[in-house]
C-alpha cells in the first residue's frame, strides 16, 4: 500500500484532534448521571464513520446503550473484517490523582513516550486505539486502497459488563456476518517490541455487603460486645487467599489450565526487567502466587483481588462508631476452562460458609465473561503479523494478557469467527488509573499497521 505514511503526516494534528474532542466527552457508562454523555459519544462515532467512508452506519438501539454500526461493501466476494471497540470509559476516581482533569486531555513527554502522549479518561482504553480503526478506513478510503469489506460495531456498555452487546450480536448475526474479528482493546511488549495478544484471562466480578447490628452503635457502649461488620469482613477477605498466595476457595482451580514447561519457556523468551516493572510502579518488591513469575501471575494464573471497600465513617475528624453495614467490591480474572458462572457460585458458597453467625452476608454477581485462546496458525494471525513486520521491522511476539474482553468468546460462539487482538498501547499507560494515556507515536503507529492488515488478510485469503 502506498502513500500510507505521507497520508498520517498530512492529517497527523487533525487526527490527534478528532481524538481530543471524543476524549472531552465523559462517556462513563457506569455512572447513569453520565448517559447523556455516553450517547452524545455513540452520536460523534456515527459521524466519523461516515466522514471515514462507510456507506451504511447505524445506531442500533439496545436495551441499554446503543450500538454503532457501520460498513462499507466493495464486493460480497471479498473477505470482511469486523472491527470490534467500546465508546465508553471507566469513571476517573479518584480525581485528585490525576494531574490534569481526566476530560480535558492534553500531549506530555514521558521517559517512554517522548514524542509526547496523550493524557485523559480513554485515551487508551479504549477510546484512542477503537479511534485508530476509523483512521485507517479513511485512509484506505481515501487513497482507494481498500482491499476487502469492513463492518465496525462499537459498543457503549463494555466497561459494565457489555450485556446489551450480547443481546445485539445474537439478533444480528447475518448483519454481523464475517471472516474475522480485529479488535484493538490490548497492548504491546514495548515501543520497540510489538506483539499480539493470543489469550485473555475471563472474568467474575462480585459484590458482597455484611450486616451486623440493625443500626450503627456507639463503639464505646458496644465494642467488644458485638460483631463490627468492618472487622468481620477483613477478615473473610484476608482468608481467601493461602501463605502462598493461592486462592482458597474449594474447586477454583479445578479447571484450571496448566502450561507445559515447554510453553512457559516460549513465554520467558519476552523481553522483561523486573527491575524497570517494580521502578515504573514505585515499589521496593513483586507479590503473588509462589511458584510462578510476574509475567506468568498477571496472564496464566488465575487470580482474585478487592477493587474496592468501605463502610462506617470516611469523613473528616473522628466519629467513634460500629458500622451496621459492611461492603467490598472483588474481581476473579479467569484462566481458559474456568467458566465465570461456575467460579461466581463457587465463591458465593464459600463467602457465605465463612461468615460467622454474628453476621449476615449477601453477594451479588455483576457480570463476567469467559477466558480466550487464538490460534497462532491461522491466517488472521499471519496477517497481522505481517503488518506488524512491514511498518516495526521485526516479527510481533505471540503473549498471553492478563486483561479481560469477555465479548471475545461470545463473538466465536454467536459469529463463528476467530478474534485477532492488534494492540498498540503499554502497560504503564495507566488504563483503569489516574493519568491513562497514549503515546501519540503508538496511535499514528497503529493508524499506520491496521492497513497492512487488510491487505495481507485479503491476499492470504486467496
Amino acid at each position: 500500500m502506498q502513500n500510507i505514511q505521507s497520508y498520517i503526516q498530512e492529517h497527523k494534528d487533525r487526527f490527534i484532534e478528532e481524538l481530543f474532542e471524543l476524549l472531552k466527552i465523559p462517556s462513563i457508562s457506569a455512572d447513569t448521571a453520565y448517559k447523556g454523555d455516553v450517547i452524545k459519544t455513540a452520536t460523534e462515532i456515527e459521524k466519523s464513520l461516515k466522514e471515514a467512508g462507510c456507506d451504511v452506519v447505524e445506531i442500533c438501539e439496545t436495551p441499554g446503550y446503543p450500538i454503532v454500526y457501520g460498513e462499507k461493501i466493495i464486493d460480497k466476494n471479498l473477505p470482511t473484517v469486523l472491527v470490534y471497540g467500546h465508546y465508553d470509559v471507566q469513571p476517573p476516581d479518584p480525581i485528585d490523582l490525576w494531574d490534569n482533569p481526566p476530560f480535558e486531555p492534553i500531549i506530555k513527554k514521558t521517559e517512554l513516550h517522548p514524542d509526547g502522549a496523550i493524557f485523559a479518561r480513554g485515551a487508551c482504553d479504549d477510546k484512542g486505539q477503537m479511534y485508530m480503526h476509523v483512521k485507517a478506513l479513511e485512509i484506505m478510503t481515501k487513497t482507494g486502497q481498500l482491499p476487502c469489506n469492513v463492518k465496525f460495531m462499537i459498543e457503549g456498555e463494555e466497561e459494565v459488563g457489555s450485556e446489551s452487546l450480547s443481546w445485539f450480536v445474537s439478533r444480528n448475526q447475518d448483519k454481523l456476518a464475517n471472516d474475522v474479528i480485529l479488535i484493538s482493546d490490548t497492548g504491546m511488549i514495548a515501543r520497540d517490541v510489538p506483539s499480539i495478544t493470543t489469550g485473555l484471562r475471563g472474568l467474575s466480578y462480585v459484590e458482597v455487603e455484611v450486616t451486623g447490628p440493625n443500626r450503627d452503635l456507639h463503639s464505646g457502649l458496644y465494642g467488644g460486645a458485638v460483631a463490627n461488620p468492618i472487622n468481620i469482613l477483613t477478615k473473610m477477605i484476608a482468608s481467601l487467599h493461602n501463605d502462598d498466595n493461592q486462592i482458597t476457595i474449594p474447586g477454583f482451580y479445578d479447571k484450571v489450565e496448566v502450561l507445559s514447561t515447554e510453553e512457559r519457556a516460549e513465554m520467558a523468551k519476552a523481553p522483561f526487567s523486573l527491575d524497570a516493572y517494580k521502578k515504573s510502579l514505585d515499589i521496593n518488591a513483586v507479590y503473588g502466587e509462589e511458584g510462578y513469575t510476574t509475567n506468568e501471575r498477571n496472564s496464566i494464573r488465575p487470580t482474585l483481588d478487592v477493587n474496592g471497600i468501605w463502610g462506617g465513617y470516611t469523613g473528616e475528624g473522628a466519629k467513634t462508631v460500629i458500622a451496621s453495614k459492611a461492603y467490598a467490591k472483588i474481581s476473579m480474572r479467569l484462566v481458559p476452562n474456568q467458566d465465570w458462572q461456575e467460579i461466581t457460585e463457587l465463591f458465593q458458597k464459600h463467602f457465605e460458609s465463612i461468615a460467622p453467625e454474628a453476621v449476615t452476608v449477601k453477594v451479588t454477581p455483576h457480570h463476567g465473561g469467559q477466558g480466550y485462546v487464538t490460534p497462532i496458525d491461522s491466517i488472521g494471525y499471519k496477517a497481522a503479523s505481517n503488518a506488524y513486520e512491514e511498518t516495526f521491522g521485526k516479527t510481533p511476539i505471540p503473549q498471553r494478557s492478563g486483561g479481560s474482553i469477555p465479548i471475545v468468546s461470545l463473538f466465536e460462539k454467536e459469529l463463528k469467527s476467530k478474534t485477532i487482538l492488534m494492540g498498540f498501547g503499554l502497560d504503564s499507560d495507566a488504563i483503569h488509573s489516574p493519568n491513562e494515556h497514549f503515546g501519540v507515536w503508538n496511535y499514528l503507529k497503529g493508524i499506520e499497521t491496521i492497513p497492512l492488515f487488510y491487505k495481507h488478510f485479503t491476499e492470504l485469503s486467496k
